[in-house]
């Protein structure tokens, strides 16, 4: 196993040709089977501790689906990429959320993710106007609940409370999070996540040895937890629009890679994403949270790593350079990601 790191600075320019007017500072960890990277890296850079927010979605889910109980519910791929989704609220993603509910013999009342306006353009209209009313249904994180108040369901635990620290349901989450990033559970700091469920800070390691994990995952595998983790990522690739929605960045790149690659964004500038002919994991972090910087920054490690194909990479490209626009629509300025140049070193990893 090989561990390393790169880093980005994504320049905030105004005006032509373009003069800084902030700076975005980006770390990339990469963890591939076997063999280097050839990325310049750093081990403590790469042991950066953060908040797995809702990258670790698709990990979240694993209880459900290696217990049998999503199949057993008859949840299929839609489900299982909206339990892993941070959705926009659209009609497609509320509608799915809710045959989960109903499946349950439950509400959106029983959701404790609390309520936001959505980022689908028409529902957020809607709700503002007073035509729809407010709900945790449009919340980004009601798929991943949606399984939450399943995985209680379907082992008789209380749906009351299900995000609680010593509930059974964050307990089960938070084990299969560090399981799959090959860190100890016992020694995970938890965070309130912003839909009031447990969240674990680890490494960026950890999460790019995850991701290496969730990328290489065989659904005809003997172990229950890797015939999950295959059945959670092909749901995703099967349905990108599920995963986030239109005009985001997951799905985006979930379509344009073609079952080439597996992606999930987390709030504070953090995307994570899976190799599958590799089985190289990546962590992406823009260190102040910025959420602009990300896009950049991952299409600039996209190219240098010739990590996806020309076609791919210009169907992403608006990414790349993402316009800076004023109140009144005017494009006056750019985002752009350049790598920042550091001695060649790399640290090589023993075990998964």
């Amino acid at each position: 196993m090989s561990l390393a790191t790169a880093r980005y600075r994504v320049h905030v320019r105004r005006g032509a040709p373009g003069q800084d007017e902030a700076e975005h500072e980006v770390l990339a960890v990469s963890w591939r089977p076997g063999g280097t990277d050839g990325f310049d890296g750093a081990a403590d850079d790469a042991h950066l501790v953060t908040f797995f927010r809702s990258a670790c979605k698709p990990f979240q889910a694993l209880p459900l689906v290696e217990r049998g109980h999503a199949e057993r519910l008859g949840f299929g791929p839609k489900e299982l990429a909206v339990m892993s989704a941070s959705h926009n609220g659209a009609a497609e993603h509320v509608t799915v959320v809710r045959g989960m509910l109903d499946r349950l013999g439950l509400s959106d009342k029983h959701l404790l993710c609390g309520f936001h306006y959505p980022e689908d353009p028409d529902h957020d209209a809607a709700l503002r106007k007073g035509a729809l009313a407010p709900s945790p249904l449009y919340n980004n994180c009601s798929g991943k609940h949606a399984g939450m108040l399943a995985l209680a369901v379907a082992e008789g635990w209380p749906v009351e409370d299900y995000v609680s620290f010593d509930h059974p349901v964050q307990r089960a989450c938070v084990a299969a999070v560090s399981e799959v990033c090959s860190v100890d559970a016992r020694s995970v700091p938890l965070g309130v996540d912003g839909c009031s469920a447990a969240n674990p800070a680890v490494p960026l390691s950890a999460m790019a040895r995850g991701f290496s994990h969730f990328a290489s995952a065989r659904a005809d595998a003997s172990d229950a937890r890797e015939r999950a983790l295959a059945r959670v990522r092909d749901a995703m690739i099967a349905h990108p629009v599920l995963v986030a929605g239109e005009g985001r960045f997951c799905t985006d790149v979930l379509a344009a890679g073609q079952g080439a690659v597996v992606t999930k964004t987390g709030a504070e500038g953090l995307q994570c994403l899976g190799f599958l002919a590799s089985g190289e994991g990546v962590a992406i972090k823009v260190i102040d949270g910025s959420r602009r910087a990300v896009g950049p920054a991952a299409i600039a490690f996209l190219r240098d790593g010739g990590r996806l194909g020309a076609a791919a990479l210009e169907a992403l490209q608006r990414w790349a350079h993402p316009a800076l626009k004023n109140h009144r629509g005017l494009v006056v300025g750019e985002l752009a990601a350049e790598r920042e140049a550091a001695e060649p070193a790399t640290v090589t990893a023993r075990g998964r």
